[in-house]
């Protein structure tokens, strides 16, 4: 019996056998911690290990992205924390100038296709859209991680999900994504790995399977992959990050959980509505929401392209009176990006209010934060009551949020 691509990653690196529901010890290539869970990691660390090394400090990192630089006496503490252990230990710090950890970790060739990554976050099952098999852990088993190089874990079954059909803009990666977590809810996948195949797919670019992957963890899955490339994302990745993306496939005999079709045929946009992200319905039905701020950013909409769409969108039209539009770039190298390429001055002369790299939009310490009584459309991936203030998230692609953001209401650029 063939293996899919979880079971294929987990395989190269244990030597125990790989089947779903088998509990095995995983080789890790990359342990990570962030400045949520990092200052535990090293409490943890100096508790049970005292001054020993970690196993490889070429592989281990901190990476420092929720409140960067430090807005608080926690975060400033808990960054100082972890980069005096990292001195000691000899570890790299990704510091606050850097950006979304995840990110960081594509960007710098770290997360390449087929390895197996861990951290303290739980969107770290982003990397599946470049074939990695990343994994948020607890911090006791990321102290266990940075000691050892390993960890153990169950096998997951996997869930082979094949999309057919074509859309066209003004729809996008998070339209379909939304479209996707509507139809799958969080029974479908749920703590199972996930493959997407179909042409919808195959054509994303690195930003849209960003996007995909990451929700993944909204549809209570473990990890997303996209096994087919085209060459288009294979340049893309390799120019990114200088390693040579090689596409990891199932095999033809691989056994699969689920086999789902879902038709995408004439996507329209799509918007979740308060308070699950699988609430989802169209952009048309949600017009008449007025909103009282908008959000571009996160794990999940955060780089140049997400960038891109908005300004393309904002570009000659302000942010309506009394509307505030937030905007955080994924990374340093995002924001490069867009400095370099016009993508800022259209952002800015907006109106719109541009910050320093790093995550954004999902909980406190983010800028997207909402106070009682407000509601803010955002790129963001979760929605929860109570998860990024008092106020509504209604969760929504780059461009229905820069549309709503002039309109003052949840709009498609169609509206415009």
């Amino acid at each position: 019996m063939g293996y899919t691509v979880i079971e294929k990653i987990i395989q190269r690196h244990t030597q125990q056998e790989v089947r779903p529901g088998h509990i095995v010890w995983m080789i890790l290539d990359v342990r990570s911690a962030r400045d949520f869970g990092g200052p535990n990691v090293v409490k943890n660390f100096q508790k049970e290990y005292g001054d020993k090394p970690v196993a490889d400090r070429k592989k281990t990192f901190f990476t420092f992205d929720l409140s960067v630089p430090a807005c608080s006496l926690k975060y400033a503490d808990s960054q100082q924390i972890c980069r005096e252990f990292a001195r000691r230990k000899g570890i790299k710090v990704y510091d606050v100038n850097e950006g979304i950890g995840s990110h960081v970790l594509i960007e710098r060739g770290h997360a390449a296709s087929g390895s197996t990554v861990v951290g303290t976050d739980s969107h770290m099952n982003i990397l599946g859209a470049v074939g990695s098999f990343g994994q948020g852990m607890g911090d006791v088993d990321i102290t266990f991680a940075f000691k050892t190089g390993k960890t153990w874990f169950e096998v997951p079954e996997t869930v082979k999900v094949i999309l057919k059909g074509e859309f066209n803009a003004p729809s996008s990666a998070k339209d379909l994504t939304l479209f996707i977590l509507s139809k799958l809810g969080t029974r479908e996948a749920a703590l199972k790995a996930v493959e997407f195949y179909g042409e919808p797919v195959k054509e994303l670019s690195l930003a849209g399977r960003i996007t995909l992957c990451s929700m993944v963890t909204e549809m209570a899955g473990i990890v997303g992959f996209v096994p087919e490339a085209n060459d288009r994302f294979l340049k893309e990745i390799q120019d990114l990050s200088g390693v040579e993306y090689r596409p990891l496939t199932a095999d033809p005999d691989a056994r699969y959980a689920e086999e789902i079709e879902i038709d995408v045929s004439g996507l329209t946009p799509k918007a979740a509505a308060p308070f699950q992200p699988t609430n989802v319905k169209d952009v048309k039905d949600l017009s008449h929401v007025s909103i009282d701020s908008g959000f571009i950013g996160s794990c999940t909409n955060g780089r140049t392209e997400d960038m891109k769409a908005a300004a393309d969108v904002l570009k000659g039209r302000k942010v309506k009176q009394g509307v505030i539009l937030k905007i955080v770039p994924a990374t340093r190298r995002v924001y490069s990006e867009i400095l370099k390429q016009g993508i800022l001055d259209d952002l800015f002369e907006s109106g719109a209010v541009v910050s320093n790299p790093g995550c954004g939009g999902c909980a406190e310490g983010h800028i997207g934060l909402t106070g009682e009584g407000e509601t803010q459309i955002s790129t963001a991936n979760r929605n929860f009551a109570g998860k990024q203030g008092k106020g509504n998230n209604y969760l929504a692609s780059p461009r229905v949020v820069a549309a709503s953001c002039v309109l003052g209401r949840i709009a498609s650029p169609e509206d415009l």
